[in-house]
């Protein structure tokens, strides 16, 4: 017996996956109406979408600027995509313009993790490393994980959990557009200005 699948729990599934609302109604027949069911089923499609994407050029795009209330805190960022219909688009504006609030509220260092030096993070392996010494090297070892992925939370844009809704990570918001949209996006810098830092 199948379930019937509303477009209630369509458009549900469409918020929170950014997917079409076609892929998101077979992935709920497919599912038999079970969400959580249905959402892995299409993050494993969207995976494999943004993969192919991914590897697209993208050369034009958007730089956006802001000033937080108060005049304290500015942030300057580039957000590029593959045309310039993409970027004239309300969808892609919204996006940036939560990225830059993103950035002014979590003063993030980075975009992503391989930018992070390796001179940091070995400041930072030690650090946790102290923190446990005397424990199996086993057991500081995944102590020593757990305070890396801490700290790329901290200090990497993609890792962090996007402000405005904190179950969901800047990674997560970033496939999440890509997959609405339809082509490849790439955060690839930004500059945050705090008044007497």
């Amino acid at each position: 017996m199948s379930t019937l699948i509303s477009a209630q729990m369509v458009n549900e599934l469409r918020t929170a996956t950014g997917a079409g609302l076609l892929d998101c109604k077979k992935a709920l027949t497919e599912a038999n109406g079970d969400v959580a069911a249905a959402t892995m089923i299409l993050r494993k499609k969207l995976g494999n979408k943004l993969d192919k994407l991914s590897s697209r050029a993208t050369k034009e795009g958007l730089i956006e600027s802001y000033i937080h209330v108060g005049g304290k805190v500015g942030v300057l960022i580039e957000v590029n995509c593959e045309t310039d219909f993409v970027a004239r688009n309300e969808a892609f504006k919204a996006f940036v313009k939560d990225l830059c609030l993103q950035i002014a509220a979590a003063n993030p260092l980075y975009v992503t993790r391989d930018q992070v030096p390796e001179a940091d993070l070995a400041k930072e392996r030690e650090i946790a490393a102290a923190s446990v010494a005397g424990k199996p090297p086993a057991v500081v070892q995944k102590i020593v994980d757990g305070k890396l992925e801490n700290y790329f939370s901290t200090v990497c844009l993609l890792d962090q959990p996007f402000v405005k809704q904190n179950d969901k990570s800047i990674k997560d918001l970033l496939a999440s557009q890509i997959a609405h949209i339809g082509e490849n996006i790439q955060i690839r810098r930004f500059t945050r200005y705090q008044l007497g830092a």
